[in-house]
């Protein structure tokens, strides 16, 4: 999951006034006499009239300042806007009195419902590092922004099903060769049909060195090389076929499982339109400017104004082949943790997605007691991950030592209120493949502190570096005590508190020793996340041995679900041996949704898929 960087002064003053409508602006002469700025303008929303709206404009009329309402740009679905305005550059020549700015709130909000301007706000705690579907990182919040957009071919729901979106189906009779039928009725938004040919153009541009698609795992695709790249320039894959208009086959080099193509392929690839981009240099599609606000889509939604650190505004695609969406605005809206109380309280918020948003576990009651607000606990899918880099921390019983010397039970006791599960290693109790024989490592600090003497004696390094989540606040805390309880053991902890963004940067470059992230790995296959994590050097752990490949291998040719968890149970027992990875908690999050959205239901998976039916009562 993404989360924001610091914002400047000003800007955390405009999301807290937008976040949080209780605190009313502070309405000074001195404030005003300038000029009338932005962070002293309050969004006015259909759904937010409520009385904070009149004590705002009484505050107004009390300072001697001008309440205005007036149609804004800036906020498409929510265009309305209480300013106070200074007397001296007052617009109207005749007092406007209290009842009458009331008035005009009531007529204008009804006005804009019958011009069916709905409009709803999704709350989401991080920056989106792109909107362009060759550059996803794979995070949540990346996916889920560019999939509204561009369809992936199948999606999960909430039951752990691929559903189809793009695709009608996808099948293998051999787990190598996989056939992908499209929907006859895909078509972009122009009416050109969504074809074979352009997931296969989608596909090489994915492969090409300049345009490469780093996020899909095309190195597994026969024709591709070791690092899933074909030639500069080529215009095809040996390992993609194109069937007919609707039908293509992809062939791997391996055996790979059906949950696994699909998952991979499936929920990841976004087919873009061949015959819009077939031009463009290959060379710009990464930092192609077209990506911000295409006018050729597949999805539900356009792209109308996008600020990757604050907002992505998207309009309704009125052809889009699934339905044309009932809400015309849709707005992903970042803010701070600590503010989506606030903001659903106010109304502000209207959907809160448990992998897009992080509600505080502190604030998971309140949220719950909310009059007008659903809230949804998700299944405790979201593991808070620590990496080991063990190509750095290459003493085995440092490594140990951190996985006995931490009470993780009692932190998640204290700090999640029971909100999930403490395991050892990937696979979550919700996942087919788990095996209950693994057990918990259970906390053990006498252990860990001579693990720690006995490698110190060795000459082993005991000042290590966490990288940890600017934004993942409950388990940061979990980290400050971790810290502290290993200084009394003798291993020096460094706390290094960091965006998304330079986290991602430091694992990509190997800076980490350690380093902590919400990781949410598909209970139906752990492989597309297990495999790339310990796949030795150039992976977030370095980590790699023949018996958990040869173990991860067979998880992709074995069809019986107990054989399966077996291979899986072998490298969750390497993690509690070697401990390249260790399980911080697994979170149950909380989602939330406005009651006055109808069709749809937060969920770690599926929300999406049908918001075309998403409606306002």
């Amino acid at each position: 999951m993404v989360f924001p960087r610091p914002l400047s002064k000003k800007a955390e003053r405009e999301n807290t006034l937008s976040a949080k409508l209780s605190y009313l602006p502070p309405f000074s002469e001195g404030a005003q006499k300038k000029t009338v700025r932005i962070a002293d303008t309050i969004p006015i929303h259909q759904n937010l009239l409520t009385e904070w709206v009149f004590h705002a404009i009484m505050r107004m009329k009390k300072s001697g300042f001008c309440p205005m309402v007036f149609r804004g740009p800036r906020a498409p679905g929510a265009p309305f806007f209480l300013k106070a305005l200074p007397k001296e550059v007052r617009p109207m020549k005749k007092l406007v009195s209290l009842a009458l700015v009331f008035a005009l709130l009531l007529s204008l909000t009804g006005l804009a419902a019958a011009e069916d301007e709905k409009s709803v706000n999704i709350g989401v705690t991080g920056t989106l590092t792109t909107l362009n579907p060759m550059a996803c990182d794979n995070t949540e919040i990346v996916k889920y922004a560019v999939s509204l957009v561009f369809l992936p071919l199948v999606e999960l729901n909430a039951e752990l099903e691929f559903v189809p979106l793009l695709a009608e189906s996808i099948t293998t009779e051999d787990n190598l060769t996989f056939t992908i039928k499209l929907q006859d009725a895909a078509k972009w938004s122009d009416g050109q049909p969504v074809t074979a040919n352009d997931v296969a153009f989608t596909l090489v541009l994915g492969a090409d060195p300049v345009s490469a698609n780093v996020a899909l795992p095309l190195y597994s695709v026969e024709g591709t090389d070791d690092d899933g790249f074909i030639e500069s320039g080529a215009n095809e894959i040996s390992g993609v076929q194109v069937i007919d208009e609707k039908t293509l086959a992809i062939t791997m080099k391996w055996p790979t499982a059906l949950y696994t193509f699909e998952n991979n392929f499936g929920r990841y690839l976004f087919p873009l339109p061949e015959h819009v981009l077939k031009d463009v240099p290959r060379e710009d599609l990464l930092t192609y400017a077209w990506f911000n606000q295409p006018d050729v889509i597949s999805g539900p939604y356009f792209i109308t104004e996008a600020d990757l650190q604050h907002y992505v505004h998207y309009q309704a695609n009125p052809d889009y082949f699934l339905g044309a969406p009932k809400i015309k605005y849709l707005n992903i809206n970042v803010v701070a943790a600590a503010q989506m109380l606030a903001g659903l309280r106010s109304g502000e918020i209207d959907l809160v997605q448990q992998t897009m948003g992080s509600i505080p576990v502190e604030d998971y009651d309140a949220v719950r007691a909310l009059p007008g607000v659903t809230a949804v606990t998700g299944t405790p899918i979201t593991n808070e991950s620590i990496f080991i880099n063990t190509a750095k921390v290459t003493d085995a019983r440092i490594r140990q030592a951190l996985l006995y010397g931490m009470d993780r039970q009692s932190m998640f006791e204290a700090l999640l209120n029971g909100n999930g599960e403490v395991i050892d290693g990937f696979l979550v109790s919700a996942s087919p493949y788990y095996s209950a024989e693994l057990g918990v490592t259970a906390y053990d600090p006498e252990k860990a502190a001579a693990l720690i003497a006995e490698a110190k004696a060795d000459g082993a390094e005991t000042s290590l570096t966490w990288y940890v989540n600017s934004a993942e606040s409950t388990f940061n805390q979990a980290v400050e005590y971790y810290a502290a309880m290993f200084e009394e053991m003798g291993l020096h902890i460094d706390i290094r508190t960091v965006s998304l963004a330079a986290l991602m940067e430091a694992a990509e470059n190997g800076e980490h020793d350690i380093m902590s992230v919400e990781y949410t790995y598909a209970p139906v296959d752990p492989y597309t996340d297990v495999a790339w994590l310990l796949g030795g050097e150039g992976s977030w752990t370095g980590y790699a041995t023949d018996e958990t490949n040869e173990a991860l291998n067979l998880s992709q040719e074995l069809t019986d679900v107990d054989a399966i968890a077996a291979q899986y149970l072998i490298v969750d027992k390497a993690m509690q041996e070697d401990v390249a990875m260790i399980s911080g908690w697994v979170i149950a999050t909380l989602g939330a949704v406005n009651d006055r959205l109808t069709g749809v239901t937060p969920n770690v998976f599926g929300t999406f898929i049908d918001v075309q039916n998403w409606d306002i009562k």
